[in-house]
């Protein structure tokens, strides 16, 4: 009953007061990007949502543009503040009034890694993925890609209200009291990783 009637409706309505508590945050934002000579703002990229399809989704941009691979060299003052205390997932509220995403969910995987999943990692996709879930609280790139699905698929198999206001509150622990960003000496999904 929650999932079909209840986790829309405040994914809805949790997204839009968090839009209008933080409008004041996100002008400093961009005023931090104009006054650095940051451009673009955003970063967008095709990501697997609900039921394997894909689906645009954005961030605040925490990289330089370069061909160069190398994501070390990339890295800009304003997009390690972003990516520390996770600001740079903020547009991603736009994504949930759209009905691309959660507020609580597997995260949103680059297409690129659809081909490289089993049946059963796939089955992640059988809710909207979210701005945070379960993975998240529970090491998120500090922990292996077995473990990150065993996680999502656990959230898929016992999704309820109490779960994601325990996931929620987690999460507003992490903001408040955030750990060393590891985002970017994460590796790549390379698949053939049975469960």
């Amino acid at each position: 009953m929650y999932t079909a009637n209840c986790k829309r409706g405040l994914d809805v309505g949790l997204s839009l007061i968090g839009i209008v508590l933080s409008l004041w945050l996100v002008g400093l934002i961009f005023l931090a990007y104009f006054f650095t000579f940051q451009f673009p703002v955003f970063f967008k990229q095709a990501r697997i949502g609900r039921n394997n399809t894909p689906f645009v989704m954005y961030k605040f941009r925490t990289l330089l543009d370069s061909p160069s691979g190398d994501l070390q060299k990339r890295r800009f003052r304003l997009g390690d503040f972003l990516r520390y205390f996770s600001l740079d997932e903020w547009p991603q509220l736009w994504n949930v009034l759209r009905g691309d995403m959660s507020l609580i969910g597997p995260r949103p995987l680059p297409v690129e890694y659809l081909p490289r999943m089993n049946e059963q990692q796939k089955n992640r996709h059988t809710v909207r993925p979210g701005i945070t879930g379960w993975a998240q609280v529970n090491g998120r790139h500090t922990i292996s890609w077995n473990t990150k699905f065993e996680l999502d698929l656990y959230y898929v198999h016992h999704i309820s209200f109490l779960f994601d206001l325990k996931i929620l509150l987690l999460t507003a622990n992490l903001f408040l009291f955030p750990r060393k960003d590891r985002s970017l000496e994460e590796k790549k999904f390379e698949g053939n990783q049975p469960l």
